[in-house]
């Protein structure tokens, strides 16, 4: 029989040929680790107490989305950021069933022509069609700040052909704008923006949130509620994120997920087990994938990961999976189906559930769904698994083998994109990019 665990939030995890022993012996140690760490200042783990933070501010938040709504009767709502600020906002209108058929959130990221060239033929080469939601932390990332001013200086030369003179053109098109950024102007040249153009309302990437721990921050919550979220989902949603926390600073591993979904993939890699598989089934995962790669890339740092959707990457990689000659952990999250295909499904996921228990260590995470994607606490409480499962690795590994852990976790932490970004703008050299220009 295989080992279990959970979390009473319409998500459950069945373990086969894993041995938690080690694990198990440092996890009070590792745990008391995180806890000490959780929401203290310079530790970048605020995440971990968002969600109560967020239940205060489902009014404030819902209001906006109406006000915004109404001053510009824009038909989409267009997403400008990178990394973190995009990928957590698709990933939960994914798995919450929301924006199906692309009607109401819109994705702009992209610094070609030809890219920015099939974002305006989405809005029918009508910028005033749609509404912009800028999240960045300094306002100064080059990737959104160039997508942003092109489409500021389009919106004012299109209210200019209105007939507007400057001073309201640059009115009128403020009103399509809101901001998602660092609280303090001083650390944030979108925010003096924002501020100087009198944008709407003041939505944050809080302090300590990094971006790819920020799918419960204010620029996911805020989407999530303009492509309709029902109020009661979204808190429902935040109050099952609120019990992970609670469970995953718990040391039993019988019912804290994070830490024995952590402790699987540390003890497949203590074992030589180095390339290891994650596969989501559905397609309400589709943008999960690219999340999860994300935090994978990031924090963990582990380029041998594979993170794929199910069934249609079964085709392309079963041969390797099931292949004896090779080593692999695998996992598999994969949907209570309650549906017209629920007994193929079932039947689908015993299928697989028995070939990779076969093949190695694996689990499989089961979450419950609704009609068009996950039940709200199905949502919140996978999400902030993953945060916390990820950098439960780093801690457990570091501690098994008896080696010390930085002052802030390697997890948390990217200084490397720094290489690219030096090279934007070599020092003693003209810039390489300049952002907002046409050529």
């Amino acid at each position: 029989m295989p080992n279990s665990t959970t979390c009473n939030v319409d998500v459950s995890t069945a373990y086969f040929n894993t041995d938690f022993s080690k694990a198990k012996e440092v996890m009070q140690e590792v745990v008391a680790s995180l806890s000490q760490r959780a929401n203290k200042p310079g530790q970048f783990l605020n995440w971990v107490g968002l969600p109560e933070i967020q239940l205060q501010r489902l009014d404030e938040i819902y209001e906006m989305v109406e006000k915004f709504k109404k001053q510009t009767n824009a038909k989409y709502l267009s997403v400008f950021g990178i990394g973190g600020s995009k990928h957590t906002v698709e990933h939960m209108l994914g798995i919450n069933g929301l924006n199906i058929n692309k009607d109401k959130i819109l994705f702009f990221s992209d610094v070609d022509s030809v890219s920015l060239k099939r974002y305006l033929y989405r809005l029918n080469n009508d910028v005033t069609a749609s509404n912009y939601l800028i999240a960045s932390k300094s306002g100064s990332t080059f990737e959104t700040k160039d997508g942003f001013l092109k489409i500021k200086y389009m919106l004012e030369e299109a209210y200019k052909n209105q007939g507007c003179d400057d001073v309201e053109a640059i009115h009128k098109a403020a009103q399509h704008f809101i901001a998602v950024t660092d609280k303090n102007p001083e650390g944030s040249e979108l925010r003096r923006i924002s501020d100087s153009e009198n944008w709407l309302g003041k939505l944050y990437i809080h302090e300590d949130v990094g971006g790819r721990f920020s799918a419960l921050d204010d620029h996911s919550l805020f989407t999530l509620a303009y492509a309709g979220m029902k109020k009661e989902d979204m808190k429902e949603m935040l109050l099952a994120a609120k019990q992970i926390s609670e469970m995953s600073l718990t040391p039993d591993i019988k019912i804290n997920d994070a830490y024995a979904q952590a402790a699987f993939w540390v003890t497949a890699k203590l074992n030589g087990i180095l390339t290891s598989v994650h596969q989501y089934m559905g397609s309400m995962f589709e943008d999960t994938v690219n999340w999860h790669s994300q935090m994978q890339n990031e924090s963990v740092k582990n380029t041998l990961k594979q993170i794929a959707k199910v069934p249609d990457a079964m085709h392309h990689s079963a041969e390797a999976h099931f292949n004896p000659a090779n080593k692999y952990a695998f996992a598999l999250t994969s949907p209570v189906d309650v549906g017209v295909s629920s007994d193929n499904a079932k039947g689908y996921i015993g299928a697989l559930e028995k070939s990779y228990s076969n093949a190695g260590p694996f689990f499989n995470e089961s979450v419950k769904t609704s009609e068009l994607g996950l039940t709200p606490a199905a949502a919140g409480a996978m999400t902030q698994l993953r945060a916390f499962s990820t950098v439960y690795q780093e801690i457990i590994e570091k501690t098994i083998k008896q080696e010390s852990l930085p002052a802030v976790l390697d997890s948390v932490l990217q200084p490397h994109v720094e290489v690219y970004k030096k090279n934007l703008k070599p020092q003693g050299g003209a810039a390489v990019v300049t952002a907002g220009r046409f050529s």
